[in-house]
Parts: C-alpha cells; structure tokens; sequence
C-alpha cells in the first residue's frame, strides 16, 4: 500500500465557525474531577491560564469555581497548581457521582 501525502487524506473534521464550542457540553465524559476548594487558592490563576478547555471560572481576578460542563478531567488545573496551595485535586468521577447520590 502506497504511503498518502498530506493532501490525500480525507477530512478529518469541519468547524463552521469560530467560537463555538461553548455550545457543546463534553463534561458528561471525563473519568477525573477538578475538586476545588476555595478556602485553599490563592488565586495565582496558574490553572486558568494552563485550562485548555477555560473552564475555570474567574470574576474579579479571582477562581471562584470550574465549569463542569466543559471540564473533561485533564488535571492539568491541578498539576499547575502550586503545591503549598494544593486547591484543586483529582478525583473520581464514580466517586464524586456516588457521594452525590449518598448526600440525597
């Protein structure tokens, strides 16, 4: 089988236009959670800066908690956030989702 340069492949995807994305909810998929705890930022901002989806919320130059409908569970949040601080952690998406039934 011959090798297909770049323009023979087929198209992979179509984004109609720019800025769309907030339409589309892809939280419901992530096996991690950000669990953020307030009382522990310092609101360095480093996880909204390094969040590839924005879906930390900021007003006023402070995090005030995670869009979870547009988070899918990278860590990236938690790892960009200084140690000592520690205001965002991982957790199970199972574990989260069966507290929550627990609570009801």
């Amino acid at each position: 089988m011959k090798p297909r340069g770049w323009k023979e492949l087929p198209i992979g995807g179509i984004i109609p236009e720019a800025g769309n994305a907030e339409e589309y909810e892809t939280g419901s998929w992530r096996t991690y959670k950000p669990i953020f705890d307030q009382e522990k930022c310092i609101h360095c901002l480093l996880c909204w800066v390094f969040c590839p989806d924005s879906s930390i919320i900021v007003k006023d130059g402070k995090v005030v908690g995670i869009d979870y409908d547009h988070c899918k569970g990278c860590g990236i949040c938690a790892h960009e956030c200084p140690p000592k601080a520690s205001a965002i952690t991982m957790k199970l998406e199972s574990e989260c989702l069966a507290e929550e039934k627990g609570n009801k």
